[in-house]
């Protein structure tokens, strides 16, 4: 490579990492995700997004006018042909407090799930419920998770198109035990940046084979037509992430979040009927976050 596609190279890396670590800063602040003194346990899979996660937490550590302490805890659930020294060696060079909880869940999980099965919600809900166990042992104030923007819009897709709900993973939520506080510090982070950035840091990426790596199927189709949006609809994901962030409650059809059945005619509420009219001015524009100039923003024409 010569010496100007390498300052090339590392030019563009340097813009990555600067967004990545910009946008987890204000996911941070946004919600508050890390306080004075807190303890925070980094859940670390082995995969992209939690080494990313891991990595930026410690430069926010570094640089925070706050202190606080970060540890990572792996869940080793004794699949086949785990690298059990792989998280180790890694986590040594960083001389970070860590944990490898042990945990034989693949046995279980292959004992109840009949062959051919997707085996994520059983896994998902064992690890949970260790991760939580172990957040009380360690003393951790905060659960640290590597879910990214694009997990999030998933999991809204997937929530509407099979549960029937408009729910989506927040980016600060209460535990289902009621005893620790999750947080998701890379939630206004792009799975394709993420991805980027762990090659570039050559992170000893561990795949999830205990279902024989077979992804969920109903999120597979859901990251393809995510995916196909993307390619057609240049500024699509910006726009429903941001739809995300500002619900109108009155201008939706549940009435346990909007009283309804009250509402008298009187002050226009959220815009009255007005809400799908053609706007006045010539353009809907909103900030795309993902982009990194001297404003850290730029505007997509989305008309």
């Amino acid at each position: 490579m010569s010496h100007s596609a390498q300052a090339k190279a590392q030019y563009n890396f340097n813009k990555l990492q600067k967004r990545l670590r910009r946008l987890t800063g204000q996911a941070v602040m946004d919600f508050n995700m890390i306080e004075e003194g807190d303890r925070i346990m980094v859940c670390l899979s082995g995969g992209k997004d939690s080494y990313t996660l891991l990595d930026v937490l410690q430069h926010l550590q570094r640089v925070a006018p706050i202190k606080f302490d970060l540890f990572a805890v792996n869940l080793d659930q004794k699949q086949p042909g785990f690298p059990e020294h792989v998280l180790p060696e890694y986590l040594d060079k960083l001389a970070i407090e860590y944990k490898i909880v042990e945990e034989d869940t693949y046995s279980i999980v292959t004992d109840i799930i009949p062959e051919g099965k997707t085996t994520c919600s059983l896994c998902s809900r064992l690890r949970r419920g260790i991760l939580y166990r172990t957040a009380k042992e360690m003393g951790a104030t905060k659960i640290a998770l590597g879910h990214h923007r694009d997990d999030m819009i998933e999991t809204l897709f997937l929530n509407m198109f099979y549960g029937g709900k408009l729910k989506s993973m927040p980016a600060k939520l209460m535990s289902d035990n009621g005893e620790h506080m999750v947080i998701r510090p890379l939630a206004y982070c792009k799975e394709a940046d993420i991805e980027q950035y762990a090659i570039h840091q050559a992170f000893p990426i561990i795949p999830c084979n205990l279902c024989g790596s077979q992804e969920n199927l109903q999120r597979k189709h859901t990251k393809a037509m995510l995916a196909q949006w993307h390619k057609e609809h240049p500024g699509r994901i910006e726009s429903i992430f941001t739809a995300m962030q500002n619900v109108v409650p009155s201008h939706l059809t549940d009435n346990q979040l909007f009283n309804f059945t009250d509402l008298q005619t009187g002050a226009v509420i959220d815009g009255g009927d007005i809400a799908l009219d053609k706007p006045d001015i010539a353009t809907v524009t909103e900030v795309d976050y993902s982009a990194d100039n001297n404003n850290d923003a730029t505007i997509i024409n989305l008309s």
